[in-house]
């Protein structure tokens, strides 16, 4: 209920701005969070999905004049069929071998999509036509508009996963990233599993990055490729903790929260002090609390159910 109210309780537009960015990032790393959370791959090449769903809608909309809305699903399923051969060939390999392939994918496209000059624009990139308040092209005069489309495609990333997480992929899922050989030993058929998770990871993804070029009107590879939003996917559900339905969401909060202010206080005085912070948090939740803040939060909860056996014995 109160997500609903913020943007009539906030007016100022940088913190409407901030709220924004929360919610999509936590929405990435739910996306991120059903390949590299619950099955640990860890893949740091998903920013291929977001610039195949930020490019297939600006090109429908653009060269066509269909509506993002349309696009946005169109993006989703290109970055489906993108992820069947780029899963089978990765899913291959594992450990660090995965993951430099999954960032070898995202880079190659990039510069795929530097080179299409005539088709994507280069590396120059276009702003998307500003049409004013068009719903139906997903353009609002408000900010609180687009806090409500990116709400929405939060929840639709929580109850995703709050589904698969209780459903019989869900325990497979757990199973390949605990042991894959002793799950391929009991009959899951890990490939399988992982090509469709995978899908369905690229898939939210996709649809991550329409939103972004709607949101800021202007695609290029750099801005739709950038490796930084593959690493803040990682990052947000590794902090919240992964392989948990909210990780990313508790991660997202900490980390956005903790950028915005730092900006807002040292502004561009200090560089490379963002990334400092980042550093240590990150550091301190791998040495301190490896199952990250959703362990911390649940480990609490434990004790004070521990304790209150104890408390009620002592009441006369």
């Amino acid at each position: 209920m109160i997500l609903l109210l913020l943007p009539q309780l906030v007016s100022n537009g940088f913190a409407l701005d901030i709220f924004i960015r929360i919610l999509l990032f936590s929405f990435i790393g739910v996306a991120w969070n059903l390949m590299g959370g619950y099955a640990k791959q860890l893949s740091l090449g998903h920013v291929a999905y977001f610039g195949l769903g930020a490019y297939t809608s600006t090109i429908m909309q653009i060269d066509f004049n269909i509506s993002p809305w349309i696009g946005m699903i169109a993006g989703g399923f290109v970055a489906m069929l993108a992820s069947l051969p780029v899963g089978w060939l990765c899913f291959r390999l594992r450990g660090p071998y995965f993951t430099i392939a999954t960032i070898a994918t995202a880079q190659a496209l990039m510069l795929i999509f530097l080179k299409f000059r005539d088709f994507a624009w280069g590396a120059e990139g276009t702003t998307i036509p500003n049409l004013g308040s068009s719903p139906l092209m997903m353009q609002f005069e408000t900010k609180a508009s687009y806090y409500y489309v990116v709400l929405g495609l939060l929840v639709l990333g929580l109850v995703i996963t709050w589904r698969i997480e209780r459903s019989w992929m869900g325990y497979y899922l757990v199973a390949i990233g605990e042991d894959e050989d002793a799950a391929e030993a009991i009959g899951v058929n890990a490939p399988r599993i992982k090509r469709h998770i995978y899908m369905i990871s690229a898939f939210l993804t996709a649809l991550a990055g329409t939103f972004y070029v709607q949101y800021i009107y202007f695609i290029d590879p750099a801005t739709a490729f950038s490796f930084n939003i593959s690493i803040e996917a990682a990052l947000v559900s590794i902090v919240g903790g992964i392989g948990t339905l909210w990780g990313p969401v508790v991660g997202t909060v900490l980390l956005e929260t903790t950028s915005a202010l730092l900006q807002s206080w040292l502004g561009s005085s200090t560089g490379g002090i963002q990334l400092t912070v980042y550093s240590l948090i990150l550091m301190a939740i791998i040495l301190w609390r490896p199952t990250g803040l959703m362990g911390l939060f649940n480990d609490l909860w434990q004790r004070h159910l521990d304790r209150r056996p104890a408390r009620m014995r002592t009441l006369p």
